[in-house]
């Protein structure tokens, strides 16, 4: 009698315990071909269980690897996938049907498609990912543009191509990201990333959206008094502002994103998204205010891009450092899961009470073909767990 396979049993409530836990397990499932079950999905939020972003983000993965998902309907807090064989250079489409962020879309989607068999040509795979692009709680696309992507390509060789057709703002949604993946055929290497450097510019989007063009301005005005009082010299700040055409929007919204270069190659981050009430100049120094934290605490990621690497330093090949300021929850929930379901090893060595550096042996992480020629994804490392039921 063949063997039962018995799925890796997650609980969704560790640490953080919210949606970047269950992309983070997801992707690294359809990767390894490692079944998982997820439990207590989001039980710290307001609303528990898998919203509409979730359930996209969820399917999406299922179909790039013609997996078998159970339990992805909204609310569930229990769900079950068996990931297949990944299947690349075709064309998949992920769409919530509301303003759920387009960038949490891209993270559990685009791990799955960096990886393609030794002696074997691939042309790109291309997603299209709807819903919103500047959302609260969630990286702003302009974010994903400015300072993941350059992190990937500076640091692990990655190149994603990346295109705004349409930007989507809360509670409409609509907006329409085309993202292009072209595969490696060898591990990531690993990255070194512990020597700041000085600041050598600040460059920012103030941006408005069916809304007046001073709004923009003020933000920019908010977030350079910010900036400069904290030490950034005026010379070295860039700030466009920018109203959207109507033709490239779905709806109204406001924001702005700010990203800083320093002389050793490291970029880092800082956004608000404005809401109603909220004067444009706070919502600008609020982005600067955050922008100016990271750069105080003397880190080479910010502390978003802190746990947003955190996966792919666990496939590198090698030992990984990078120097971040104060470990962030979400940065302790991603490493618990890669550790959970990799071999990488990871060490937090605190230098001060502000600075630490995360170190991590990666697993070397390679893709291999199944017998039918498709993507069958491993690593160095035992791929899936099976036993008796």
């Amino acid at each position: 009698m063949a063997e039962a396979v018995i799925p890796l049993l997650i609980d969704g409530s560790t640490l953080e315990g919210g949606g970047q836990l269950l992309r983070n397990s997801v992707a690294l499932s359809a990767l390894l071909h490692r079944p998982i079950a997820i439990e207590n999905i989001r039980s710290g939020r307001k609303q528990s269980g898998l919203r509409p972003q979730h359930a996209a983000g969820l399917r999406l993965v299922s179909e790039l690897c013609s997996g078998n998902l159970i339990g992805s309907e909204l609310g569930s807090t229990k769900m079950e996938f068996y990931p297949g064989h990944i299947r690349l250079s075709e064309h998949y489409v992920a769409d919530p049907q509301t303003a759920g962020s387009v960038t949490l879309l891209l993270q559990v989607s685009l791990p799955c498609l960096l990886f393609a068999p030794p002696a074997r040509t691939y042309v790109p795979t291309h997603l299209t990912l709807r819903g919103g692009t500047n959302a609260l709680q969630a990286p702003q696309i302009d974010y994903t543009l400015n300072v993941f992507l350059p992190f990937l390509r500076r640091h692990l060789a990655l190149s994603p191509a990346l295109h705004i057709a349409k930007r989507g703002f809360y509670p409409k949604g609509g907006g329409e990201v085309h993202v292009s993946v072209t595969p490696r055929t060898d591990p990531l290497p690993p990255v070194t990333l512990t020597e700041r450097g000085p600041v050598t510019a600040v460059n920012g989007r103030a941006y408005v959206a069916g809304l007046p063009a001073h709004l923009a301005a003020s933000m920019r005005d908010g977030a350079a008094a910010v900036l400069v009082a904290a030490g950034v010299s005026a010379k070295v700040i860039h700030i466009e502002t920018v109203r959207e055409k109507p033709s490239e929007a779905v709806g109204s919204g406001s924001g702005i994103v700010l990203w800083v270069e320093t002389q050793g190659g490291c970029i880092l981050g800082g956004s608000a998204v404005g809401s109603k009430g909220k004067h444009p100049a706070a919502v600008g120094q609020e982005a600067a205010e955050e922008l100016a934290r990271n750069l105080r605490h003397g880190g080479c990621v910010d502390e978003y891009m802190q746990d947003q690497m955190i996966i792919f330093l666990a496939l590198a090949q090698g030992r990984s450092r990078v120097r971040t300021g104060p470990i962030t929850l979400h940065t302790k929930t991603a490493i618990w899961v890669a550790e959970h379901l990799t071999n990488a090893k990871f060490e937090i060595r605190e230098e001060t009470d502000q600075h630490f550096v995360v170190q991590c042996d990666g697993v070397g992480y390679i893709a291999q073909n199944d017998p039918e020629g498709e993507v069958l994804s491993g690593s160095n490392e035992t791929a899936c767990a099976t036993g008796k039921t």
